[in-house]
């Protein structure tokens, strides 16, 4: 009887992807870049940005060397901007302590920041052909389905039970089985065919021994999350305006946003134009009104109040705080997705052109 690897070998290599920007390569930094965009991320939103960033990035060494702005502008966009973070500190580690060379064994590629015990494994199949078994989101759902295992797969004993299942399904080494072609079959599988809603069953080669097909729950398994209600925050940006410049400041390095541009942000407590006059010696007009934005985080929701504000009488005090941006430069920098929005709709108010 065919093992489930065979399957898969055999199904990838007729139905799975083959023409991939990151695939056909050896290259552990082309891959080890694919695997960390591709968290949390859809295949289809990552080409564009792996293609501009390893265009602008083309080596470990080139990531090491460059300014974390320059990242996180090239990232700027992708969310999850601590990925952007972990790669360039990664890369300096690599370039300081390996001479720029990949490691290869998965201990010590594992030691690398923002990366855990799948994509260091993911990395070592692919740039170095040792059999090791993943488990990524797509994985979880294959063999949750596939072993009707219950729970929530973010659970220890959930995901202890799955990765059993991972190292026992993985190809034998004598039966001349590839596990580069294995793993991608893996991705591939839970990725365009075992969806997370409308799973395309009747095309996937495991379907007559999977037990939630069998037993007509795949809209069950994986079990969900917990639901947790996410706390609601509020809060206000100050896009100050002065000679069709925004002022923008650079966040900290951790926590929310970390090392990107954004606007000044205050409490919704604060009297405006009060607050910039009492903080900073600054006087201001309104502008004009741009409605809230709404943007939510893994553990919270936030709606942002942005207040557009002519600075009538500068303080060079505020240069302290960050510097002083035109706006189509600002939408070149390394800015969250939210603050883009914003200076988007800033530019079609068009009320910096006339009043700025």
């Amino acid at each position: 009887m065919p093992t489930i690897a065979t399957k898969l070998i055999r199904w990838q290599t007729q139905h799975g992807r083959h023409h991939l920007p990151w695939q056909g390569t050896r290259d552990p930094y082309a891959i080890w870049l694919s695997e960390i965009m591709l968290q949390q991320t859809q295949v289809i939103t990552v080409i564009p940005y792996y293609q501009r960033f390893i265009q602008r990035f083309p080596s470990i060494a080139h990531l090491a060397l460059a300014p974390q702005d320059d990242v996180l502008a090239c990232w700027s966009g992708l969310g999850y901007y601590s990925r952007a973070r972990n790669l360039s500190h990664a890369a300096q580690i690599i370039r300081q302590d390996y001479q720029s060379k990949f490691p290869q064994s998965i201990e010590l590629i594992q030691e690398l920041p923002g990366i855990g015990r799948s994509t260091a494994a993911a990395i070592a199949v692919f740039a170095f052909g040792q059999y090791a078994a993943i488990l990524d989101g797509n994985v979880k759902r294959v063999f949750t389905r596939y072993f009707g295992i219950d729970g929530y797969p973010g659970k220890a004993d959930v995901q202890k039970q799955l990765w059993h299942k991972a190292n026992a399904c993985l190809p034998k080494k004598t039966a001349n089985q590839s596990i580069e072609t294995y793993t991608q079959a893996l991705m591939d599988l839970g990725s365009i065919v075992c969806t997370r809603s409308k799973p395309d069953c009747t095309s996937c080669p495991l379907q007559h021994n999977c037990v939630a097909h069998q037993e007509n729950c795949t809209d069950k398994l994986p079990s969900p999350k917990p639901r947790k209600q996410l706390p609601k925050k509020e809060t206000i940006f100050l896009m100050l305006i002065k000679q069709n410049k925004i002022l923008l400041e650079k966040r900290p390095p951790s926590g929310i946003w970390g090392g990107l541009w954004c606007p000044l942000e205050i409490s919704t407590s604060e009297n405006t134009i009060a607050y910039c006059q009492q903080t900073y010696g600054l006087e201001v007009r309104p502008l004009g009104n741009i409605s809230p934005l709404d943007h939510t985080f893994t553990h919270f929701k936030l709606k942002i109040h942005p207040h557009l504000l002519q600075v009538v009488s500068p303080n060079d005090a505020l240069l302290q705080k960050g510097k002083w941006m035109a706006l189509d430069d600002a939408l070149e920098s390394a800015i969250p997705t939210p603050v883009r929005k914003l200076l988007k709709r800033v530019i079609l108010t068009d009320l910096v052109k006339t009043n700025g």
